[in-house]
């Protein structure tokens, strides 16, 4: 039995963009990994190499707590497949959505570092170092997520 040349092509077509959608994943799943290895390395570096106790700001009532490595690889996780499933949900809705998203990510960075710049009961040590994990996860995601993106956008 033989094909038709529609069939190839479109068979053909498929199988690249299921290709490039299966590199896509791989390497936003790499990015995803990087993020958390990036927090994690922060606070290892902090807590290890220079013996600081770092510790979430208090903020209203509850004082300030301990941040162990759980806290980094669940709080670096959640927010990097959070920006992953946004950006997949905006290659859906927008023809923009590498530029759309890598604007949402940038504001999300910053508003992020509210968490520690505000709140009291540590030191200005600690919360550059919370500081620092928020932005090379930050780094991360935006550097590479955004250049997985489709290109949809019209010059």
């Amino acid at each position: 039995m033989t094909t038709s040349p529609q069939e190839t092509t479109h068979a053909t077509t498929w199988d690249t963009a299921r290709g490039t959608t299966g590199r896509r994943r791989k390497v936003r799943l790499a990015a995803v990994a990087g993020a958390v290895l990036a927090a994690l390395a922060v606070w290892s570096v902090a807590e290890f190499g220079f013996g600081i106790d770092l510790r979430a700001p208090a903020s209203g009532a509850q004082g300030s707590h301990d941040v162990a490595a759980a806290n980094v690889i669940v709080a670096s996780l959640v927010a990097s497949l959070a920006g992953w499933a946004l950006l997949a949900a905006l290659e859906r809705w927008t023809p923009r959505a590498r530029r759309t998203w890598t604007a949402i990510a940038a504001l999300a960075l910053v508003a992020s570092l509210a968490g520690p710049l505000s709140g009291s009961g540590i030191t200005a040590g600690n919360r550059a170092w919370l500081a620092a994990m928020h932005v090379v996860v930050g780094a991360v995601l935006i550097t590479v997520l955004s250049r997985t993106s489709a290109n949809r956008e019209r010059s």
